[in-house]
């Protein structure tokens, strides 16, 4: 009989320090991926600060929109109760106007109005000039009757402290709702210009505000106010319906006759969501309109084609790219090491030479008074008088672009290229195969990822090119990209750029996936 005491233990197995191996395993394990992920955390970081960071913002700008509900708030929500109906709609009524008179006395104050003007220029055209002539004009308007009707019948009524007193009372903002609104306006203002509220007198949108307020509300509500100001309160409800009363429609219309025009009216109530498919639909000749989601006038037309030429133009280069890449890749593979290292450096010297010198060469060079037109010339192949057009077109961007990416496709090929052994062409000769038999059915072959390499940069980098296109490209030869950079730099249209950059992001992807099942992607090597 075994003595218990000589038995092995059943219980868990322990590590030198007691610890259960099982758990002393798992500890050790967390310790290593978290040294792992220290490690590349810097490399993390990068990325997503200059990669992830800012497409999310480009996805962002392409449908961000608050601009006109921040601006307008009250007038988006005014509108909401206003339908625009094609053709026979009519401007909206006197609520809406006085709505848009708050908010505009506010924004011309902080400048936004400007801002917002842009924005809706790029939908209708004229917006912006009207939004800034409104704004130059909010303050002239004859508003300040109201202001000099409520003096004339209590002085009260010019003591900011009492205006102060009574607007901070519990219930007001339910007696006087127009008026508690414009009232943080006001107050904005004042904090904007480092002033004391209770010693600003009121501008006189709060006056016009207060008017609509006891005209709308009945005498009951406002004599069961008891706070501060409930007297002179109750004598302006009082005396209220005998005041001159003022058309905020007719001084809009005063400072412009389009704000009877109810294109204006929908164009804002079209775009007051925080977000839109707006500037979307633009990037394919579609627009947003009061109306609903219409075609793009035909002259103004011009995105997909870009995308279609982009896309074409793209391929073009990358197939040029290959004829003339694969023979050159194919005779460094095969010559001495020596002389195809020299040959290589010449491959490589384009890089050593600005960008923009390489595509200026191209445009002395492909001119109708340039280098290659002379030699025809001289050569008797082309006429003095017919000189080819070869530069500010399609085909100058193709040969200067080919030029620019060709080294993006000789490296990968020449890789790739190098990994072939030779004697397998050697052994298809050997078995009777000939010169064109043993490359196209053995060596080919073995240099197809590097076709495919090399093809991934070539287009993938050619359809975000926009220098060599714009100093070479003429009206036929840019790309979308040229028109991103153009909403980037001159028009600030950012949301439409970013919109055409997402979509271009969204190309690029679907070709790839398209790429990955006709090819394979792990088909594709450097060598």
């Amino acid at each position: 009989m075994t003595d218990a005491t000589n038995s092995p233990s059943t219980g868990p197995m322990l590590s030198a320090d007691g610890t259960p191996l099982k758990k002393s395993l798992q500890i050790a394990l967390r310790r290593q991926k978290l040294r792992a992920l220290m490690l590349v955390a810097p490399l993390l970081l990068f990325v997503l600060i200059s990669f992830i960071a800012p497409i999310a913002d480009m996805l962002f700008r392409s449908v961000e929109n608050d601009i006109v509900s921040e601006t307008i708030p009250r007038t988006v929500i005014a509108l909401e109760q206003w339908d625009y109906e094609d053709g026979g709609a009519a401007a909206p009524g006197d609520d809406v106007y006085a709505a848009l008179y708050v908010d505009l006395s506010e924004a011309e104050e902080f400048k936004t109005h400007t801002r917002l003007g842009s924005r809706l220029n790029y939908e209708t055209t004229g917006m912006s000039s009207l939004l800034r002539k409104t704004g130059r004009g909010i303050g002239r308007m004859d508003t300040d009757e109201y202001t000099k009707q409520f003096e004339a019948l209590d002085p009260k009524w010019e003591d900011p402290a009492d205006w102060v007193a009574m607007m901070q009372a519990p219930g007001v903002a339910e007696i006087l709702p127009e008026t508690a609104s414009a009232w943080q306006s006001w107050q904005r203002i004042v904090a904007n210009k480092n002033d004391v509220l209770s010693e600003e007198q009121p501008e006189d949108f709060i006056y016009t505000m207060l008017y609509r307020d006891l005209i709308a509300q009945p005498a009951s509500a406002v004599a069961a106010y008891t706070g501060p100001g409930a007297a002179m309160l109750q004598t302006a409800d009082s005396a209220v319906d005998g005041f001159e009363p003022i058309s905020l429609r007719e001084q809009f219309l005063d400072i412009d006759k389009d704000w009877a025009d109810a294109q204006i009216w929908g164009t804002i109530k079209a775009f007051s969501s925080p977000y839109t498919a707006g500037y979307f639909l633009s990037s394919v000749d579609l627009q947003l309109t009061p109306a609903g989601i219409e075609q793009q006038p035909e002259n103004q037309q011009i995105y997909m084609m870009l995308f279609g030429r982009t896309m074409f133009m793209s391929m073009v280069i990358m197939g040029s790219c290959i004829l003339l890449g694969y023979p050159i890749a194919y005779l460094l593979s095969n010559l001495p090491l020596r002389t195809s290292n020299l040959l290589l450096i010449l491959v490589l010297l384009p890089f050593w030479t600005s960008l923009l010198v390489r595509t200026s060469a191209w445009k002395v060079l492909l001119q109708q008074q340039g280098v290659i037109n002379d030699i025809l010339v001289w050569l008797g192949l082309v006429a003095d008088g017919d000189r080819l057009v070869m530069i500010n077109n399609q085909f100058g961007t193709i040969v200067a672009m080919t030029h620019i990416l060709l080294p993006f496709m000789i490296l990968p090929l020449y890789s790739v290229m190098k990994t072939i052994p030779p004697s397998y062409v050697r052994a298809a000769k050997s078995l009777g195969a000939t010169n064109w038999t043993a490359f196209w059915r053995v060596y080919f072959p073995q240099s197809v990822p590097g076709i495919g390499a090399g093809s991934i940069l070539v287009f993938i980098l050619s359809i975000g090119y926009y220098i060599t296109p714009e100093l070479v490209g003429g009206t036929t030869g840019t790309f979308i990209s040229n028109r991103i950079a153009y909403h980037i730099s001159s028009s600030l249209n950012w949301g439409l750029a970013a919109a055409l950059g997402t979509i271009l992001l969204a190309v690029v992807l679907v070709l790839y996936w398209v790429y990955d099942r006709i090819v394979g992607i792990d088909n594709v090597s450097l060598g």
